[in-house]
C-alpha cells in the first residue's frame, strides 16, 4: 500500500480503534441544594467505538444490566448506604484541536455520560464520602502496569459540620482534549470554578484503582460486593520512569501552574497515558475537600495527510452481495474515491461511491483496491483481500434453567449454512459429554451446578464463525445448622443459627427432641431439664426444582446447673454489734463460691464471719458453680444500724507519749460531721470533717502554747437524724 507524508501507528489508531476499547475518565461533582440536599453529578467518559461494556444502567451486548451504584460512607468508615444511579444521560465529544493547520482525525470520539441524583445527608461529624468504582482501563495504555486490570475509582468528599455548615464542590471548566499532537507544544486550561468561592490549588496526582475484569461492577453476584469499600483508595500502578507527577513522556514534563490551572508540556512518544488532576479546596486557610479528575490522553501524530482506509469484513462467510464501509480520512477537505471489486478480466467493477455495495457473480477470493484523493498529489491506496463465500451465521436458542437434579439439555444449531459446514460443540468439563460434533447433540447432563458457557464453532468453505451462550444449572438446596454451643447450663436457651443455602425460596421446618416444632428462619428453643437433645431442619424449595433436604445436631448437651444459698446471722444488728456470720446453703454440686458482701470486700470460702465498719443496708451476692462450670447466683440484704454516742474530754498533753497526745471527741453515728477549733481571740486554728481526726496541737507546723482553746462540733445524728452544734473548751497541757 501506497503512503504518502502518513505515519503507520496513525493508520492503526482509526483502523482498529486502539483507542476505543474501555472507560476513559471520570469525577464526582456536588452541589449543596438546602434542606441537607445534595445533588450528585457523576461523570463517566467512554471510547464511542468501546468494545468493553457499556455505561452502567444500560444494557449490555449480552442484555445483562450493571447498576451504577453510588456507596456513601460516613467517618471511620461506617456504610452509610448505597444508591442506584439509574440511567446516564450520553453525549458524544467530539475530537478538537485548537490549531488550523491540523485536522481533526476522523473515526474517534469520546462519549460522556452523565447521572444525577438527589441525597438527603443529614450533617455528621466527620463528613460522608461519595465513592463509584468500575472497571476497566485501556490495555494499551503505556504507563500502568497491566493498565486493562486496573479499574477507576472517582469520589469526593462532603465535609462535616464541625469544618464548615455547607459546602458544594469545584468543578473544571473544559474536558481536556481526546488527543494531542506527538513532538507539539501543549497548552491546556485546566483551571475549575467554585460555588462558594473558595480558593482553589491545583496539581499532577495519581488517580485510584478500582475493579477489575472478575468483577467488572458493583452488581452484589458472584464475587462482586453490593458496595465499594471504604476509603483509603490505592493508587493505580505505574510503570517504570512514570508516577502521579510525571504520567506522560514529555519533555518539557507536563506540568500545572498551581493557582491558574494552565497545563503545559510537550509529549514525546505516541500512545496512552492516564492522568489525574487535583484541585484542593481552601477555606478560611482550611482545606476542606479534594476534587479528583481522572482521564486518559491519546498522544497521536498530527501530519497533513490522506488515508485510505475501509473495514474488515465482519466474517469471511457473508454472501455474495458485500457492502463495504469506507473508514479514509484526511485534512484536506473533502476526499474522492475510487474502488476496484477485484474481478478480472472485468473493468467495470468499480465505484466512485464512498461506501458501495457490490454482487460478486461466484464464489471466491477478490483483492479490493480503494484509491482515496484519485489523481490528487496527496492520495492514498489501499488492498484488502474479501471472501465470497455463502453465508456462515450460526447460533442456538436460549436454554431454559434446569435443575441438578434430573438435568438434561438438547441443543439445536440454528442461522445460515450450508451441507457442507462442520460443527464442534463444547459444554465445559462438567458436562457428559463434554464436547460433540453433531449439529443438533443431546442429551447433555451437567453433573455440578452453576452458569456453563456453551460454545459453538462452525467452519464451512474455510470460514469459522462461533456463537456462545450460558446455561444454568440449579443447585440442590443445602440444609446446615451453623456451630452451636453443644454444652450448656439448665435451663439452655439455644439461638438456632440457620446456614442453609439455596438460588431458590425455602420453605424450613425445625424438629425438636423436646416436642416442639417451628418454621422460622432462626428459632430460639429452651432445653430442659438437664440431659443430650437433638434438632433437625428440613428445607424445602416448592418453586421451578422441587426437593429437600435434611440436617441435624443430636449432641445438644444440658448440663445441671447448681442451686445457690446461704443464710446469715444476726439479720438485723447495729454498728456496735456488726458481725455477721455467713453460712452456705448452697446445692451439694457446688465446688467454688464467691461472695460479695456489699462494702468493696468478699470471700471464696463458703461459710464466712464478716464484720461492717459502717452502718447502712448492704446487698449480699453469692455466686456459685459446678464441675461444668454452670453457675447460679442469690441476693441477701444485711442491715447495720447505726447508733449514737457522742462525748468530748476537756484536757489533752501533745508531749508525743503516746498517751493524750491528741484533742478528739468521740463522736459514733453522725452525719455530715464537721469540727473546728479556734483560740480565745477567734482565730480559726483547726478544721476537719473526719470523725476520726483529732487535734495534735499544731498550727502550720508550730506547736501552740498552754492555753485554752474553743471549740465547735456540728453534725446530724444518724439515729433521729436532727442537726446539732456543739461548744466548748479544751486546756491544752505541757509538762515540764
Amino acid at each position: 500500500m501506497k503512503k504518502k507524508f502518513f505515519y503507520i501507528f496513525f493508520l492503526a489508531f482509526i483502523n482498529g480503534h486502539i483507542f476505543a476499547k474501555h472507560i476513559v475518565g471520570g469525577e464526582i461533582i456536588y452541589d449543596a441544594l438546602g434542606g441537607n440536599n445534595y445533588k450528585i453529578t457523576l461523570k463517566v467518559y467512554r471510547d464511542c467505538f468501546s468494545t468493553g461494556a457499556a455505561f452502567d444502567g444500560l444494557p449490555n451486548t449480552n442484555g445483562a444490566v450493571l447498576p451504577a451504584i453510588l456507596t456513601v460512607y460516613e467517618a471511620g468508615g461506617v456504610l452509610n448506604s448505597t444508591y442506584d444511579l439509574g440511567v446516564p444521560v450520553i453525549t458524544n465529544i467530539p475530537p478538537s484541536i485548537n490549531n488550523p493547520c491540523i485536522q481533526a482525525p476522523g473515526g474517534i470520539c469520546v462519549e460522556e455520560g452523565i447521572y444525577t441524583y438527589t441525597l438527603n445527608l443529614p450533617p455528621k461529624a466527620g463528613g460522608y464520602y461519595l465513592v463509584y468504582q468500575r472497571c476497566c482501563r485501556n490495555g494499551t495504555i503505556l504507563n500502568l502496569v497491566v493498565p486493562d486490570s486496573q479499574g477507576s475509582t472517582y469520589y469526593t468528599f462532603i465535609p462535616g459540620p464541625e469544618v464548615v455548615a455547607t459546602n458544594s464542590s469545584p468543578r473544571y471548566k473544559n474536558f481536556p482534549p481526546i488527543f494531542i499532537c506527538n513532538n507539539l507544544p501543549f497548552t491546556f486550561d485546566h483551571s475549575a470554578t467554585d460555588p462558594d468561592g473558595d480558593q482553589l490549588v491545583y496539581s499532577l496526582c495519581p488517580p485510584f484503582l478500582g475493579l477489575d475484569q472478575s468483577c467488572p461492577g458493583l452488581n452484589g453476584s458472584g464475587t462482586c460486593p453490593v458496595a465499594a469499600p471504604p476509603p483509603p483508595y490505592q493508587n493505580v500502578n505505574y510503570s517504570s520512569t512514570y508516577s502521579g507527577t510525571y504520567p506522560i513522556a514529555s519533555n518539557p514534563a507536563f506540568s500545572i501552574n498551581p493557582s491558574t490551572g494552565l497545563l503545559t508540556g510537550t509529549p514525546n512518544l505516541i500512545g496512552q497515558f492516564v492522568v489525574s488532576i487535583c484541585v484542593q479546596e481552601f477555606r478560611n486557610g482550611v482545606l476542606i475537600n479534594t476534587h479528583y479528575r481522572d482521564f486518559q490522553f491519546n498522544v497521536v501524530s498530527c501530519i497533513v495527510q490522506v488515508a485510505s482506509i475501509f473495514a474488515d469484513q465482519p466474517v469471511k462467510c457473508q454472501g455474495s452481495t458485500i457492502t463495504f464501509t469506507n473508514q479514509s480520512f484526511g485534512n484536506l477537505g473533502g476526499l474522492t474515491y475510487a474502488w476496484d471489486f477485484g474481478v478480472l478480466p472485468l473493468s467495470n467493477d468499480t465505484s466512485r461511491a464512498v461506501n458501495p455495495t457490490y454482487t460478486y457473480q461466484d464464489t471466491g477470493k477478490y483483492t479490493v483496491t480503494l484509491i482515496a484523493n484519485p489523481g490528487k498529489p496527496c492520495s492514498d491506496t489501499m488492498k484488502k483481500v474479501v471472501y465470497v463465500y455463502p453465508l456462515l451465521d450460526i447460533k442456538f436458542p436460549k436454554q431454559a434453567k434446569q435443575c441438578l437434579k434430573g438435568n438434561s439439555f438438547t441443543f439445536t444449531t440454528q442461522g445460515m449454512y450450508t451441507p457442507q459446514a462442520a460443527f464442534l460443540w463444547d459444554f465445559t468439563s462438567a458436562a457428559t459429554p463434554s464436547t460433540s460434533s453433531v449439529k443438533n447433540p443431546g442429551p447433555i447432563i451437567y453433573t455440578q451446578p452453576g452458569k456453563y458457557f456453551v460454545k459453538l464453532v462452525a467452519k464451512q468453505y474455510g470460514c469459522i464463525d462461533s456463537f456462545i451462550d450460558s446455561v444454568r444449572v440449579i443447585p440442590r438446596p443445602i440444609s446446615k445448622i451453623n456451630n452451636l454451643p453443644l454444652t450448656q447450663c439448665n435451663p439452655a436457651k439455644v439461638a438456632f443459627s440457620n446456614g442453609s443455602s439455596s438460588v431458590l425460596p425455602l420453605t424450613y421446618q425445625w424438629l425438636f427432641s423436646n416436642g416442639n416444632i417451628s418454621s422460622e428462619f432462626q428459632p430460639v428453643q429452651i432445653f430442659s431439664p438437664a440431659g443430650i437433645y437433638s434438632a433437625t431442619l428440613i428445607v424445602t424449595t416448592s418453586s421451578v426444582c422441587v426437593d429437600t433436604s435434611m440436617s441435624a445436631v443430636n449432641n445438644i448437651t444440658v448440663n445441671p446447673a447448681p442451686m445457690a444459698g446461704f443464710t446469715f446471722s444476726p439479720q438485723i444488728t447495729t454498728i456496735f454489734d456488726p458481725e455477721i456470720s455467713f453460712l452456705n446453703a448452697s446445692s451439694g454440686d457446688v465446688t467454688n463460691w464467691q461472695y460479695n458482701f456489699g462494702d468493696g470486700s468478699g470471700s471464696v470460702y463458703p461459710n464466712e464471719l464478716h464484720v461492717y465498719q459502717e452502718p447502712g443496708e448492704y446487698s449480699v451476692t453469692q455466686i456459685v458453680n459446678n464441675q461444668f462450670n454452670c453457675f447460679d447466683t442469690i441476693k441477701h440484704s444485711v442491715k447495720i444500724l447505726p447508733e449514737f454516742r457522742f462525748w468530748i474530754p476537756n484536757t489533752f498533753t501533745p508531749d508525743d507519749n503516746l498517751l493524750n497526745d491528741y484533742f478528739m471527741p468521740v463522736a459514733i453515728g453522725t452525719l455530715n460531721y464537721e469540727f473546728d477549733i479556734f483560740t480565745r481571740w477567734g482565730e480559726h486554728i483547726f478544721s476537719t470533717k473526719n470523725p476520726k481526726q483529732g487535734w495534735n496541737g499544731f498550727y502550720n507546723g508550730k506547736e501552740c502554747k498552754e492555753d485554752t482553746y474553743v471549740w465547735r462540733i456540728t453534725f446530724k445524728n444518724a439515729v433521729t437524724l436532727k442537726d446539732a452544734v456543739h461548744f466548748g473548751h479544751v486546756v491544752l497541757l505541757k509538762k515540764n
